[in-house]
């Protein structure tokens, strides 16, 4: 009886992805979005906190993400080569960059 708790206990775990929340930079290709989730670390030595990205690949199936929109990633299986992420949803649209451009401001 305790042997099967034990394993569902380990069962959950395997079931957990990671979520992480990021930007969109690149939406060139179909399907596929460049997302980068920005953080800050303190420099070992000297103390300075420094920025630093982690860049993820991720497969949008409905292409519903743009350029600058803040968007939530799930771990998934490998879909390609690079891609191990997949779309959950569009936390916030970004300014995209026609908008910019047509602004009369601008």
């Amino acid at each position: 009886m305790s042997e099967t708790n034990e394993n569902q206990a380990e069962g959950d775990d395997r079931g957990r992805r990671r979520v992480l929340i990021g930007v969109v930079t690149s939406d060139k290709t179909s399907k596929t979005r460049r997302v980068e989730i920005p953080r800050q670390v303190r420099h070992p030595r000297y103390g300075k906190i420094i920025r630093r990205r982690t860049v993820c690949v991720a497969h949008d199936e409905k292409n519903e993400s743009r350029s600058g929109d803040t968007v939530e990633i799930m771990e998934s299986r490998p879909i390609s080569r690079t891609k191990h992420w997949r779309l959950v949803r569009v936390v916030t649209k970004g300014v995209s960059d026609n908008a910019v451009k047509a602004a009369p401001g601008a």
